[in-house]
């Protein structure tokens, strides 16, 4: 009698993230939060909130979990001759949210660490979607589009409001400003989340980027920092042939 339990494909091994002082991180999802800076929101022709009254409903998307790039390494996407950067702090879940709406005041238990990483978009591909009304999902979603950092436990980086998260590009920097203006701060997302998604250990949550997005080509080198805690190098590489 066959064995109704096989798999019938190789299952794919989970995208893991190494962690400082040892161990991997393996990503179950990864959750990504829009227009949560008010620079960016203008920049990209959206109306900022003038206070928190205003703010409204986070936007989220979602990248694959196998869209999270550990090795520096990052092919230009095929399909695209806008490739941008958007660099932003990544908040790794380590353990199950409890069920229904997860406070605000508990948000940070469940969090196990930080990194820093690129949102890559197609930048092209997201306008022609936005003009249309269409989602952008391929704008976003695509192969290698989220690279990130080492992982570092939340009580080694602390307090994070004060700190800079900054993108350099060929050592200019492009990207700069202080996680205090974080439309919604880590806390509340994780609360607006656990109201759509069941939250669960090994996910991800990109939180947002400031202003200064721009395009990204291949042989460009980024260093993405949150001052002199959290740090990624990564490549821009030529497209497969």
């Amino acid at each position: 009698m066959t064995d109704p339990s096989y798999d019938v494909v190789p299952a794919a091994a989970p995208t893991r993230l190494p962690v400082r002082g040892g161990g991997q991180f393996p990503i179950r999802r990864v959750y990504c939060v829009g227009r949560n800076f008010a620079d960016h929101a203008r920049e990209m022709g959206a109306q900022a909130p003038a206070s928190k009254a205003e703010r409204g409903t986070p936007v989220f998307f979602a990248k694959p979990a196998d869209a999270v790039v550990t090795s520096g390494e990052v092919p230009y996407p095929s399909a695209t001759r806008e490739l941008h950067h958007e660099v932003e702090l990544v908040v790794a879940i380590g353990r199950d949210a409890p069920p229904g709406d997860l406070p605000v005041d508990r948000a940070a238990e469940l969090v196990y660490g930080y990194a820093v990483g690129l949102d890559l978009t197609r930048r092209d591909l997201q306008a022609a979607a936005k003009a249309k009304g269409l989602p952008w999902d391929v704008a976003k979603g695509f192969d290698a589009s989220a690279p990130v950092g080492e992982l570092v436990p939340a009580a080694v980086v602390g307090t994070l409001a004060p700190r800079t998260l900054s993108l350099e590009v060929n050592g200019v920097l492009r990207q700069s400003s202080t996680l205090a203006q974080l439309i919604w701060d880590v806390p509340e997302i994780l609360h607006e989340l656990s109201k759509l998604f069941a939250l669960r250990a090994g996910d991800l949550v990109l939180m947002g980027t400031p202003a200064g997005v721009a395009a990204l080509h291949p042989g460009d080198v980024c260093v993405a920092r949150l001052d002199d805690v959290l740090e990624l190098h990564c490549k821009v590489t030529a497209p497969p042939l």
